[in-house]
Order: C-alpha cells, then structure tokens, then sequence
C-alpha cells in the first residue's frame, strides 16, 4: 500500500553509521534517500575502527552504561531507549552478523571485522532503494529557487557544483578526528553563518603530552603500562581513580585508561592549564605492605633488583620512578614506596585534535528538538558525533552514534508526515 512518504525526497549527508542508520529507517518507511559522502566510499572511520577488532556495544547493564556519557546522560538516554545496546546486536542478527560477549564486557562481530558487516548493510540499503553520491562534498545551501525545494543543498563533486532540492536533510558529518577519513569539521562554519550554535571541538578519547626526558623517551616509547590505576580531582573537586591499562608514548601518556579519563583530563588542563596525576604503579598493594617491602634492607642487590624482586617494579615502571623522582628522593626508601603508590605525573596538554579517536563538542541538544531537528532550521536534522557528546572507548560512541541516527531519520519521517497533504 503507498505510503504518504512515497514521493517525499531526503538527503542523508555523511556515510558513517549514524548517517546510515538514518538513512536506513528512512528507506525503510517509502522515502526516497540519497547518501552523500566526500570521501570515494563510506564507512571509512567506521572501517579504521574496527581494524584491531570491531568493538560495537558493550553489555553492561543500561544505568552505569548511561553513565559513561556524563554530562549528556539525559539526552543521550532516549535516544538508548529508542535504540540500545540490546536492540543494537538484535539488529546486526538480523543483518546475519553473529556477536560474543568479550571478557571485558565489550561486545564484537563473531569474525571481529568491520568489512563484511558493512558490506551486507550496504547491500541491504541499496537493495531498498537508497542511492549513493561519493565524492560529494556539502559546501551549504542555495537558495530555495535553485532546488525547488525546501533544503537546496551545493555539493563539490568531480564534476564541478552540483546543486540539488531536497523535502529534508540528516546532517551525519561526524566531528574534527581523522580528517584524513572524511571528519573534518568543514560543516562548522556552515551552520554558524545560518546562526546554529556549535560547541567548539575538543579532543575526547586522546592522549596527553607530559614532555618526557630522552631516557624515558628513546628508551620504552610504544611500552604498555600494565596494572597501573590513575587518580585525579576533576573541576568541581571530586576525586577520580581507576586501574586498567596505558601507554607511555614518545610524547606521554595515552591508552585506554587514559582514554577513559580524557574528558576530565581535558576540563581540568583547560580550566588550570596543566594537571598532575598520581600514578598508582602497584595497584594490587596496600601502601603498608609496599613501604613494608621497599624498606627491607636490599644488602648488596641493586634498588631496581630489590624492587622488581620484592614488588614486581621493573621496566617501563621502573623508568617512570627515575624520570619523575630526583637522585635524593629515589635513595629514600620511604619516600620512594609513598612514590610508587602516587607518583605525580604532570600532563601538560592534550594531544592535537587530529590524532584523538573521537571528538567532544558540536551542535548542542539545546539547538535541537526531542527528534534531533534544529529549531532554527525546520526539516534539518543532526546525528552522530556531530551533536555535543562524548562518551570513551568500549562501543559507547559507536552504539550513541547508531541510536542517534534511528532518532534522526524516524524525527524526519514524523516531519515528512505533518507537511503531507491530507
């Protein structure tokens, strides 16, 4: 039975997951959805993510999964709701994709790649219909009488301008990491100039720089940093530790743990232009029982002997201790067991916006409605990380990004349905 979406025509414009998921509940309700992308094929940070294992949600309960989107928790909320972690892998099931539960609690494809879940979600679309303009980059609008249409929307192709007329718009552009891949912020300046609010971008889910020696630096650059805990006060004064896993780079500090922190990180660099951690490097030991065993007597052993025979302390760890300890302060037992227990590490800026995972910042929630439209700009609509959020690494961003696309795409249904003739 036609619907009354039937000749309705929407532009779905960025090919990464959010943009896609639009466009696929779009399509799925009769509109007619085209796809733009600039890059030659879509899905490319979504592929460059899953190239050490496709990690798609996670299966944690839904309430300390919320919590890992902060200060968004409310407005991320719903669009769970909508289309969650569960609904998520039920979905990928009925694209044939299988999926485990890793002993971290993240979920995966049972292959772990990328490539054929892709492949077999955009056989899918295009089989529904849904057609596909790469190497389209969006420069803004024109005006209405060019489209003839209510979004008339210039493209860069590689055959010069392309201007084309459309009933609605899904804006997916992703945010400003991995430019290299299609994200690189050039729709900022776009929405500004027609007076949409945009949080400045800032790094999420990046590594920081502590500007180490050329001992630390030359010598264990690239070195993981197992067993540690991190604990840090944020801006409002609360106290944060957590253990799990870095890397010491030639620049600082990243790796998971870090990434799970970032964002506090960041806020506390930006507010007080530097922050010193305390690095617990012996997290599986009470302080009584390290200063019990750092201050028994070593008789002829050297302290690196003595402390990787008594405490396991050795290699990266040990590094760390001479880099931030002076001479006087590592010959004083007490003092260095207190160290190995909080040693303070002073990380003095983020890295640059380019090398980060993901992005903080974008079109904030305030600037949309409950369906993700812009009020400013009726029939405009927004997903992915493009929209103000940040959440870490885990299959967080990746289920909000898929979640918020539904949102989107089902928000221009409803539009597209009102506007229709009676």
């Amino acid at each position: 039975m036609p619907s009354s979406l039937d000749s309705a025509r929407v532009a779905v414009i960025g090919g990464g997951p959010a943009g896609l998921m639009a466009a696929e509940t779009l399509a799925r309700r009769g509109v007619q959805v085209h796809v733009y992308d600039a890059m030659p094929s879509v899905g490319r940070k979504f592929l460059m993510a899953g190239k050490g294992g496709m990690n798609i949600t996670h299966s944690e309960a839904l309430e300390p999964f919320l919590d890992r989107y902060g200060a968004r928790r409310e407005h991320i909320a719903p669009l769970l709701d909508a289309f969650g972690p569960d609904a998520l892998r039920a979905w990928l099931h009925e694209l044939g994709v299988e999926t485990f539960v890793g002993s971290s609690g993240r979920v995966f494809p049972s292959d772990m790649k990328a490539a054929p879940m892709l492949r077999a979600w955009l056989h899918r679309l295009r089989e529904a219909g849904v057609q596909f303009h790469m190497r389209h980059k969006w420069t803004g609008w024109a005006s209405l009488s060019e489209g003839n249409a209510a979004h008339a929307l210039r493209f860069a192709t590689p055959d010069g301008e392309r201007t084309v007329g459309y009933d609605a718009v899904v804006f997916a552009l992703g945010g400003a990491s991995w430019p290299r891949l299609g994200s690189d912020a050039a729709w900022v300046p776009l929405m500004t100039s027609r007076d949409v609010p945009v949080t400045p971008l800032r790094p999420a889910n990046c590594g920081f720089d502590a500007d180490w020696g050329p001992y630390v630096r030359e010598r264990f650059a690239g070195q993981p940093i197992k067993t540690i805990a991190i604990s840090l006060t944020d801006v409002d004064g609360k106290v944060h530790n957590r253990q799990g896993e870095i890397l010491l780079t030639e620049t600082g500090l990243e790796g998971s743990l870090i990434y799970a922190m970032s964002a506090l990180i960041r806020e506390r660099i930006l507010a007080d232009g530097e922050l010193t951690i305390a690095l617990d490097l012996a997290p599986g030991l009470p302080l009584e029982r390290v200063v019990e065993e750092v201050t028994r007597p070593r008789g002829s052993r050297s302290i690196a002997s003595h402390l990787h025979g008594r405490i396991g302390i050795g290699g990266v760890k040990l590094a760390l201790l001479h880099e931030i300890l002076s001479k006087e302060a590592f010959a004083d037992a007490s003092g260095l067991a207190h160290a190995i227990k909080a040693l303070p590490v002073r990380l003095l800026r983020a890295r640059p916006i380019d090398e980060a995972i993901s992005t903080a910042g974008g079109i904030p929630f305030e600037a949309l409605n409950a369906h993700l439209m812009i009020d400013r700009m009726p029939g405009a609509f927004c997903a992915g990380e493009m929209l103000d959020w940040e959440a870490p690494t885990g299959g967080y961003l990746l289920t909000a990004c898929f979640a918020s696309g539904l949102v989107a795409g089902r928000g221009a249904c409803a539009y597209l349905e009102a506007r229709a003739p009676a």
